[in-house]
């Protein structure tokens, strides 16, 4: 072998992957596609994936499968997504307890949020609504950070097991509104709601769905939601921000990611083609009926998100002293 022989083996290489990366998006997908969901058959995350994962099949022409593979927050998934081959093949959904609390809930985890995966784009945003029992006497947010003032440690807030996006809500109130409501976790929302309705807790930071039914009956009082602007749904219902605690925001998100490394193209098609699905109106009418906010962003401007919700979480976490379960 020649002096040359390297150097014109190695730039050759590097034309075939010039040249393969287009074409390997011109004939993606040429085989069926598995999205990982980290979290059990059912839940929020589950639903939109599936919703996502339909439409994905009619638009691509392949089918399009969800593996879910529950367990440790999220991690047993994002674990199964790094271990696959950087093809477009296998994805996974990415929400805000895997991405953006684990790395500061666990000392040694598995995978690097930022470094591991290569965001496709953020789904949708479900907006937390903070509830109390009808005994607590405050219909405001404003009204509701008074009265935890006038009695500090005595409001006690229900989730549904420490570190989630409830438990965060509420230290994240508690940090902005200098007040001292207390966490108590219960093991599952069935839990932690049945002590709600029965007055044992007095607040809930919960996904829509969970509570609207009680909210419409009278069984439970709806205070404000947690996003930036006011949920469609629920135009009469004040956000947090506008009710008494400015620049709060406390969101479950569900994204999309793929393993680091994939080819460019093939993120930009799945990108362009999920941000269409979630356009659609019947995709709409059903991410409104979960309560949720269709997003629909870059792969650039999601990893930026991530990166974002790692540093505002990772400051709640640590300032509230949270450890995982």
């Amino acid at each position: 072998m020649t002096r040359m022989t390297k150097p014109l083996l190695a730039l050759m290489s590097s034309l075939l992957l010039a040249f393969a990366s287009p074409l390997m998006a011109q004939t993606f997908p040429s085989k069926p596609i598995r999205i990982i969901v980290p979290f059990p058959p059912g839940g929020g995350n589950d639903v939109i994936a599936r919703v996502v994962a339909q439409k994905l099949n009619e638009r691509l022409g392949q089918q399009v499968v969800i593996d879910n593979r529950a367990g440790a927050n999220g991690i047993v998934g994002l674990q199964a997504l790094m271990q696959a081959p950087a093809d477009g093949y296998t994805l996974a959904v990415a929400a805000a307890g895997p991405m953006a609390v684990n790395p500061s809930l666990y000392e040694k985890l598995p995978y690097d949020p930022l470094k591991d995966f290569a965001p496709i784009t953020n789904m949708v945003n479900f907006p937390l609504l903070l509830v109390t029992h009808p005994s607590v006497p405050a219909k405001t947010t404003l009204e509701l950070i008074n009265l935890a003032k006038s009695k500090p440690k005595q409001l006690f807030f229900a989730s549904p097991g420490s570190g989630n996006s409830g438990h965060l809500a509420g230290e994240l109130f508690n940090a902005m509104a200098s007040v001292q409501t207390v966490h108590v976790p219960y093991k599952g929302q069935g839990p932690a709601l049945t002590d709600l309705l029965a007055g044992q807790v007095q607040m809930l930071y919960s996904s829509i769905p969970s509570v609207i039914n009680q909210v419409k009956s009278g069984q439970l009082k709806a205070i404000a939601v947690g996003s930036a602007k006011r949920v469609p749904s629920l135009a009469d219902i004040p956000t947090i921000s506008e009710s008494g605690l400015p620049g709060y925001e406390a969101y479950s998100w569900v994204g999309i990611v793929a393993p680091a490394k994939t080819p460019r193209d093939i993120v930009m098609r799945l990108n362009r083609e999920i941000v269409d699905i979630l356009k659609l109106p019947d995709v709409a009418e059903k991410l409104n009926q979960q309560g949720a906010l269709p997003v629909g962003d870059t792969p650039e401007q999601f990893a930026s998100y991530i990166k974002d919700e790692i540093a505002k979480w990772g400051a709640v976490v640590r300032s509230a002293n949270i450890k995982a379960d």
